[in-house]
């Protein structure tokens, strides 16, 4: 699926309640649309063959087909779709054989919004820096990879609401396009609204990151764009 359409979620959870909860959680993220829901993970098999989404968010507790077997299944029919776990299991055994199986992050219940919405971002960011290249370089994977202490000190010096998944989303854009952008078309291509996209857009201009390159049109008021500052990397 494009990137600039946003990501397409299923959600596989047996609890009708907490699959409302989890569907507000998700959709409350930029770029980030709920499609379809399955309580167990039969109907999410069947769901994901004929929807093709981007994203499974699994229970592991659930009737009929667990998460496990559910995640087992996917991996076995080769089925091109991400993976991340949202249960209350937290043993040792569960953890690692979700993640063997190929699960991209793991969030234990009761979990607050905040970590669901930092594994959403990461997830777009992973998603973003695939596509844009065809190679990747080690600098690009550490970013993608590092730990949560090694990003929370990264962080320290951005301004309250940015935060650095987007921030590297937005300059990777800027650096791929061999044209100057504006801030809806950098919205646009990846999938948050162009007001957030604006600010981090001020941000790295201010830093130098990116530099401003006005133009102006026949009729209406100038069109701000935005093109990789060279000089500055």
């Amino acid at each position: 699926m494009p990137v600039n359409n946003g990501v397409t979620v299923l959600l596989i959870e047996d609890d009708p309640m907490v699959r409302e909860v989890n569907k507000e959680f998700i959709e409350s993220v930029e770029g980030f649309r709920v499609a379809a829901v399955a309580g167990n993970g039969e109907e999410g098999l069947a769901l994901i063959k004929e929807l093709n989404p981007a994203l499974v968010i699994l229970d592991v507790f659930m009737p009929k087909k667990d998460g496990i077997k559910t995640l087992q299944e996917i991996r076995k029919q080769k089925l091109e779709v991400d993976v991340i776990v949202v249960s209350a299991a937290k043993d040792s055994e569960t953890v690692k054989l979700m993640l063997q199986n190929g699960a991209v992050d793991y969030i234990i219940k009761p979990f607050k919004l905040h970590r669901i919405q930092q594994a959403l971002e990461k997830y777009r960011n992973y998603r973003m820096s695939l596509a844009l290249s065809e190679t990747v370089s080690q600098e690009q994977l550490d970013s993608l990879l590092y730990s949560e202490q090694a990003k929370k000190k990264e962080e320290a010096y951005l301004p309250k609401g940015l935060n650095e998944f987007t921030l590297n989303e937005i300059t990777a854009t800027i650096q791929s396009q061999e044209v100057p952008r504006s801030a809806e078309e950098v919205a646009g291509a990846i999938g948050i609204a162009r007001v957030t996209a604006r600010r981090y857009l001020d941000y790295l201009e201010k830093n130098g990151v990116i530099r401003l390159d006005v133009q102006y049109g026949g009729v209406g008021r100038p069109v701000n764009r935005y093109v990789y500052n060279k000089e500055k990397s």
